[in-house]
């Protein structure tokens, strides 16, 4: 019956050139057994297969569910997901693009009445303490059994006990019309792109971004290509880097990792062999050199961003899983092309649409958009394609710009997000999740699971009409015992507990996981309406809902001045930046801490203090190369009071420069002393350009001065070409006069008379 099943579905899917989903609901081992002879009575091939699984056992290539990152970019005529165990939502994501037309994904699942009831170890991994598996719902699941059970092209067969013979409850046929073969593309009349990269295109949406991207040659250029996920767009920038390479361009690739971008080094190395332009295959997966001057080569992207050893032609692939202010970064290359996925695993195009394109559109770049809609292993009205969408919504989006256009802090509605009321209200999930991939250069499906079972995190909204306009996700964290902290004092790794793992394991506060805190993980605004106060005033209610029942709250984020200036407003003070850059990102992450009753208080001010004595030392090592403006905001949201204990010869030095005919290299130490006592200093006002200022008379341009010479110790020639001085002479000038106000300011006695030496009545 099982066979019989698969063969005609298997059929179905290769006239359609569609695929299909046949779920063996029951027993692990019946279903491991039912899949195997599923696929062997369809006569597909095991080299053909691959199983998804935390067992052994299986006679097709075994891939483990975390590590299912392996399956993007490859096609596979039968995946087996097996959801015992260990269920991941994030392996059913990559899973389901692995699957080429005319094939099956066969998912081993408990029977569905029950699974959503079932405890696996991905819902161990939600269970974070001090919450345990019990506290964690099967609302994810639940929805995902509804799907199945309704959507066309799923087959779901009952495996029943030992001893009895499993039901066919749903066939999963649709009897779709046969689909007739693609007309191929051609080569455009004035292509410069050789004639191969064209043939090695499969549908006329890829050939039109192959043509597209022959503008890399020109200077000046820029290439968007849209697609969602599996229509061809990663092939396509492979073709044009192999091409430009064979012109005797250097092309550097970049993506959120390397095996993001393994279809663009595939399809390069295809055409650069196929045009004779390798003579042997190298062992570097990062690089391809052609036999006259060009190469194609592989860099990650906050590597990437710097340009490095000056590229002609940039792809950035999968832009869309990079934050924006990456992003940006690459409007210096000479051509650059951004490939992005608009919905998919990958990562939502829509913070890539919403917040980067007006940079990309206001910048020096002729900008060329191509978008692709023909999928390129499937047909069109795929309804696997349609049907993961729709269960781990990978098409969710923020509500129309028009339904929300007007809306003003005096119209909205604060409400909470329960996980029963976002399952009964489709729209109200999908907007409020939408909103949450806006806000993030990559949401994937396991934080629609948290988002519906996590026990520690819970989420709040502004709504007008029905309709979200902003959301925040927050987490619980904190509140650990005795035995727990001091667990995690020595080493031991706590799940979920971000800011109080950072303050006790590598800041070395044992009483840091004691209070409760709430940390807000994601805060997003509809893009239509920003910078009308609706996410202050989400968190101000956030703040008034939450606050008699935590001792401080939290953020971490990747720092960036306008996200410092944004979080200090509401009441966030500095407690730690990051030695290291987010691989990612390209930023140091700030976290940033709101204390709501005196051991909150207890606990900024520990970590406020030790911040300010870090940095000292900090800003001339592991800081140096931090945005001037970013420590700028970070030093001026640090609630930590400076000092200033200078000796009298260190005035002196200190008067000498400033008033005088001294030198600042005689004492740096003191320099230092004041340059943060003034940028730290609790007078603080906000500067001409909208940054941190300071109570020290200092304007932004020298107190980015102060960050670049004397807390980061550059030199006098790169400091005064970074700032715009004409000179270093002019430089070390302009540094003496920042420092006559914090003279006036901090002056001792002594220092103040040996002042009024060089200034005349």
């Amino acid at each position: 019956m099982i066979a019989d099943l698969t063969i005609e579905l298997k059929r179905e899917a290769e006239r359609a050139n569609e695929r299909r989903v046949l779920v063996l609901a029951g027993d692990r081992d019946r279903g491991v057994d039912a899949a195997h002879d599923a696929i062997a009575a369809a006569g597909v091939d095991d080299g053909d297969v691959s199983a998804v699984s935390t067992r052994e056992g299986f006679r097709f290539e075994r891939v483990a569910p975390r590590g299912t990152d392996e399956l993007l970019g490859r096609t596979r005529e039968v995946v087996v997901l097996d959801c015992h165990g260990q269920f991941v939502p994030n392996a059913l994501g990559r899973t389901v693009g692995a699957v080429d037309g005319g094939g099956l994904l066969v998912l081993l699942t408990p029977a569905l009445v029950d699974w959503p009831d079932v405890r696996d170890g991905f819902d161990e991994s939600l269970a974070v303490p001090p919450f345990t598996t019990a506290d964690v719902t099967g609302r994810f699941r639940g929805r995902l059994v509804e799907t199945i059970r309704t959507h066309p092209g799923v087959a779901v067969v009952s495996l029943g006990d030992e001893g009895t013979e499993p039901t066919v409850e749903r066939d999963g046929l649709t009897d779709p019309p046969e689909r007739t073969g693609r007309t191929p593309p051609t080569r455009p009349p004035n292509a410069t792109f050789p004639e191969a990269a064209y043939d090695a295109c499969l549908t006329a949406d890829q050939s039109r971004a192959v043509g597209a991207l022959e503008s890399l040659a020109t200077p000046g250029s820029a290439v968007v290509v849209e697609a969602d996920r599996g229509r061809g767009k990663s092939s396509a920038a492979g073709l044009a880097a192999g091409a430009l390479a064979l012109a005797g361009r250097d092309v550097l690739v970049s993506a959120p990792a390397l095996r993001n971008a393994a279809e663009v080094f595939a399809r390069a190395e295809e055409l650069l062999d196929r045009e004779g332009g390798l003579e042997a295959e190298g062992d570097d997966p990062r690089l391809l050199e052609p036999t006259g001057d060009g190469r194609v080569r592989f860099a990650p992207p906050a590597t990437a961003a710097g340009l490095p050893a000056d590229p002609d032609a940039v792809i950035v692939d999968e832009a869309a899983a990079l934050p924006v202010r990456l992003l940006e970064r690459f409007l210096d290359a000479p051509a650059v092309a951004f490939p992005t996925t608009v919905h998919g695993y990958e990562g939502a195009g829509r913070g890539f649409a919403v917040r980067f394109r007006d940079r990309l559109d206001e910048s020096s770049f002729s900008v060329r958009d191509v978008r692709l809609d023909e999928p390129i292993r499937y047909a069109r009205d795929d309804p696997v394609e349609s049907w993961a969408a729709r269960s781990l919504l990978l098409d969710a989006r923020p509500a129309v710009e028009g339904a929300v256009t007007g809306t003003t802090v005096d119209d909205v509605r604060y409400r909470a997000l329960e996980p029963d009321d976002l399952l009964a209200d489709g729209t109200l999930l999908r907007e409020s999740f939408g909103l949450l991939v806006a806000a993030h250069y990559r949401t994937e499906p396991n934080d629609l699971a948290r988002l519906l079972d996590a026990p520690n995190l819970v989420a709040r909204a502004l709504v007008t009409g029905g309709r979200v306009v902003a959301v925040a996700l927050l987490a619980r964290e904190g509140g650990l015992d005795r035995d727990m902290r001091a667990a995690m004092y020595e080493g031991e790794r706590v799940r979920g507990n971000m800011v109080p793992d950072l303050l006790t394991s590598q800041l070395r506060d044992e009483g840091a996981a004691e209070p409760r805190g709430l940390r807000t993980i994601r805060i997003a605004t509809h893009h239509a309406l920003r910078g009308r106060g609706l996410g202050s005033r989400l968190l101000d209610r956030i703040h008034d809902e939450f606050a008699g029942g935590v001792g401080y709250f939290s953020v971490g984020f990747g720092a960036t001045p306008r996200l410092l200036r944004f979080w200090r407003r509401a009441g966030y003070r500095t407690a730690h930046l990051s030695t290291t850059r987010n691989d990612a990102s390209g930023e140091h992450s700030a976290v940033m801490l709101r204390p709501a009753d005196d051991a909150g208080r207890a606990l900024l001010g520990r970590h406020a203090a030790a911040f300010r004595d870090r940095e000292r030392d900090a800003l001339s090592d592991a800081h140096r190369d931090v945005d001037a403006d970013v420590v700028r905001g970070a030093l001026a949201a640090c609630p930590a009071s400076a000092t200033v204990d200078l000796t009298t010869a260190e005035w002196r030095v200190v008067v000498g420069a400033s008033f005088g005919p001294g030198m600042y290299d005689f004492a740096p130490g003191a320099f230092r002393d004041l340059a943060l006592a003034a940028l730290i200093g609790d007078k603080r006002t906000e500067g001409s350009d909208g940054t941190e200022g300071n109570g020290a008379g200092l304007d932004a341009h020298e107190a980015r001065l102060l960050v670049r010479k004397v807390l980061q110790g550059r030199s006098w020639d790169r400091v005064a070409e970074e700032l715009g001085y004409a000179s270093t002479s002019g430089c070390m000038r302009a540094l003496g006069s920042a420092f006559e106000p914090l003279v006036e300011r901090y002056g001792s006695e002594h220092a103040l008379a040996d002042r009024d030496r060089f200034v005349e009545d």
